[in-house]
């Protein structure tokens, strides 16, 4: 008698501590479960690699996960202050600025590296946003003053096309030119691009994937986009009737966009013809560069939630996608691994993976590993330190 009821006993513990060590369980389907769980993610800090060929980055500015969960990055070799590149200033031997496009693999290696001015195209003066698309072509964009124009190589970094000139603009009805463009993103169904172009203009433009040719533009709230002057954003004040920086236009598989108004510190959603459908106002006390700075997709079927960027109080806030609810936050100030200064552009990989880029001096790419989903126990979880086995 006594050896059976240890033996259960046994079992019963084995049972217990075997629970908290279970896998994490995949992504639930129903709306009820969904608002009291999120995503699980923990920092990896072995991952990228460290870079070769003594490689320093400066301001890391787009970041985009092609088909193959390979990681491209953009930076601004400009950024980098001269006591990181004595090597380039012959002073001594460490380090050197990399390219301007660098391509890693799912493991952290670098496997490729490109950029800057070449023959029959203007390269950007200020490198902004990344994207690779469904075929395997690079598309960057720029957000200096005279960066009027996006482009598109392929993965080895040949010339394809421009689209506007350099330096060239005449306002955010210009339907040949950009101005300070953001973000490109792809909407492979309809063979599209959508370009945030967003420094400069005021407004989201939809192009032919193969040919460049402009379709269809719209501003805030799916009107004709002005440029009248708009005053810095104030907690508290009316919305305003137009965007203030266009940061993001991602388009999800149930075909709506949703806009990172950057400034405004608000996301608007439209159908794909640029029919508004809603607003939802994030983190209204963020003042200066604004709240929503990116947004990517979960990588379940539904993309049943969003992650977002907000480079002001550097953290990446979880959102409910089905209502825009902000479910939890993570994230901090800092150097460390889990931490960030200027957390900029949000990508995800086909394991549900997440990537950061950071600009400023924050200069690099960080991985945050999917860990299924669990219940939200915190507004903000702090920084995603690996747990301890």
């Amino acid at each position: 008698m006594r050896l059976k009821i240890a033996a259960s006993l046994g079992l019963f513990l084995f049972a217990l501590a075997g629970a908290s060590y279970a896998p994490y369980q995949p992504l639930a389907t129903s709306v009820a479960a969904q608002a009291k769980q999120a995503p699980i993610f923990e920092v990896d800090p072995y991952w990228p690699k460290p870079l070769p060929n003594h490689w320093v980055l400066g301001s890391t500015i787009g970041l985009s996960v092609d088909a193959q969960d390979h990681v491209w990055i953009v930076h601004r070799p400009g950024t980098v202050e001269d006591n990181l590149k004595a090597a380039d200033l012959k002073v001594g031997v460490c380090c050197k600025v990399a390219p301007d496009v660098v391509h890693f693999d799912a493991a952290g290696n670098v496997v490729g590296s490109w950029g800057g001015a070449g023959q029959g195209y203007e390269w950007p003066e200020s490198n902004h946003g990344i994207t690779v698309d469904s075929k395997g072509d690079v598309w960057l964009g720029g957000n200096g003053n005279t960066d009027t124009h996006i482009l598109k190589f392929d993965k080895a970094g040949k010339f394809l096309l421009q689209m506007g000139k350099q330096g060239t603009h005449n306002g955010s009805n210009d339907l040949e030119n950009y101005w300070r463009a953001a973000k490109i993103y792809e909407d492979p169904a309809a063979n599209e691009m959508y370009i945030a172009d967003g420094y400069g203009n005021r407004r989201v433009m939809v192009i032919d994937r193969e040919t460049g040719k402009y379709k269809r533009h719209w501003g805030a709230y799916g009107t004709k986009p002005d440029d009248v002057k708009v005053p810095p954003y104030q907690t508290g004040q009316a919305p305003s009737k137009h965007f203030n920086t266009v940061h993001c236009a991602n388009v999800s598989k149930d075909g709506l966009v949703y806009v990172c108004d950057r400034v405004n510190d608000r996301i608007q959603v439209f159908q794909k013809d640029g029919t508004f459908v809603k607003e939802v106002f994030i983190d209204t006390h963020t003042l200066r560069s604004g709240s929503v700075w990116d947004m990517t997709f979960s990588r379940d079927p539904q993309q049943t939630y969003i992650y977002m960027a907000n480079g002001v109080d550097e953290k990446i806030s979880i959102l409910l996608r089905s209502t825009l609810e902000v479910l939890t936050s993570f994230g901090d100030g800092g150097r460390q691994p889990g931490q960030f200064f200027g957390v900029h552009n949000l990508d995800t990989d086909s394991r549900g993976n997440l990537y950061a880029t950071e600009t400023y001096t924050g200069a690099r790419i960080q991985r945050f590993l999917y860990k299924g989903v669990g219940p939200v126990t915190k507004a903000n979880q702090g920084v995603l330190w690996p747990q301890t086995k």
